[in-house]
Parts: structure tokens; sequence; C-alpha cells
């Protein structure tokens, strides 16, 4: 899940793992959160933007999951609330950042935090991590 450009990247890795990334294999059961444009509406209109991810997170993410969420700035208030809940309900959760990590860093399992402050720069590096995370999963698990 991500906001923006971010968004669009978690759509991305998604896809690169739900049909394919390199090698021709059996489909990994990814969703990407910023998809469903009438659940996020729905949600956003009956509880407000910082709650679009987390009433997903409760309804489809399941102990052992792993949950990523993306934001530039490590700020935003659904990704950081989504996470709360993910890891609450036993899943293992992965931030993308920049800068500092904001607050995101201190509510995830892992946080890769791109040491830039420039918004395209830190989606370029989120981009290419996810595309060597599509790797590595097509490798072990499929090799």
């Amino acid at each position: 899940m991500g906001n923006g450009g971010s968004a669009a990247d978690a759509q991305h890795i998604s896809g690169e793992l739900v049909g394919r990334f390199k090698k021709d294999r059996k489909s990994l059961p990814v969703l990407a959160l910023t998809t469903d444009t009438s659940v996020l509406t729905a949600i956003a209109n009956d509880y407000g933007y910082d709650l679009c991810f987390e009433k997903q997170i409760e309804a489809f993410v399941k102990n052992g999951d792993v949950v990523f969420g993306l934001s530039t700035s490590g700020n935003s208030t659904n990704i950081v609330n989504a996470v709360i809940l993910a890891k609450k309900k036993g899943a293992k959760t992965i931030g993308f950042t920049g800068k500092d990590g904001g607050t995101l860093k201190d509510f995830v399992d892992i946080c890769l935090k791109v040491p830039s402050s420039e918004t395209p720069r830190i989606q370029e590096c989120h981009i290419t991590v996810g595309h060597i995370l599509c790797s590595i999963l097509e490798k072990e698990l499929f090799d």
C-alpha cells in the first residue's frame, strides 16, 4: 500500500508477483490495497482517509502474512495505522521510506530508509528494491 506514486509502485510490485517477474510460475497471493476505488472511497467517506488501509487490513490480513507500506516521508497516517493493525494480527511488516524513516520506522519490523529527501529519488530506489525482492522470491520459491 502507498499513496500517490507509492500506490503505483505497490500495484506494480503486486502485478509482478501475481503475474510473473522473470519466470513462468505459480501466481503468488498478493493484493495491492490501492486498487479497489469503491472500497477506498467508501472507507474514506464513512471513516476518513486515515483508515482506508486499516479497514482492508482488518478484512484480509492473517497471522503470518507480510504487509508492505510505502511512504516516502514515513509519516502517512493511513500507512502507519495499517501496519499497527497488521502487526497486532500477526503479520510481518515492512516499510519503505525516505529520509529518516518518519514515524513508520517505529512500527514496522523492517524499514528500508532511502537517505534522501527528494521524492523521485526515493521512489526510484523503492521500485528497484521491489524488483530485487521479486527476483529473490522467484529464486527461493520456484528454483
